[in-house]
């Protein structure tokens, strides 16, 4: 460990990312068609899920992110189940590079929560009559690129001189 000249121990500067709080921000989930929906399909539903991360600075060092989760399964166009998942987080970064400090960010932030907000899913799919719902991993570095490369197509293009 290294000290100062008065024996205190020195600053760290190492970098660091903490997580400060997790929460549920909003949920919702439905099983709008019980309890017709919960005769098991002679073959597996349709199950579409959407991802996002949103973020927004709180102080220098303190970072809000949100998993925003939406899903739906639907057999022969019976919806059986829907939800919408909002998780957040605060987290505080520490000694990062400003240019690292985005993808951090919005790539490792999500990759932290995604775990406890695949739970809640699962947990609540399972409450609503059906098997739990297992959510793969999902890989937050590829959705990271994804939107920055549909932010730079959209970007509108400088006039010609």
């Amino acid at each position: 460990m290294t000290t100062t000249a008065n024996g205190a121990p020195a600053e760290s500067k190492a970098p660091g990312l903490n997580v400060l709080a997790q929460f549920i921000k909003d949920f919702s989930f439905e099983n709008p068609n019980a309890p017709q929906s919960l005769v098991p399909p002679s073959q597996a539903p349709a199950i579409n899920i959407q991802i996002n991360v949103n973020a927004r600075p709180l102080s220098e060092t303190d970072y809000q992110v949100d998993l925003v989760i939406e899903g739906k399964a639907e057999h022969e166009n019976l919806v059986l189940f829907s939800f919408e998942l909002t998780y957040g987080g605060v987290f505080r970064v520490n000694n990062i590079a400003a240019e690292s400090v985005h993808p951090v960010v919005l790539i490792e932030c999500p990759r932290l929560l995604f775990p406890f907000a695949r739970q809640i899913i699962a947990d609540a799919v399972r409450n609503g009559g059906f098997p739990p719902l297992l959510l793969e991993p999902v890989d937050f570095s590829a959705l990271y690129r994804q939107r920055i490369a549909e932010l730079q197509s959209a970007a509108p293009t400088p006039p010609l001189a």
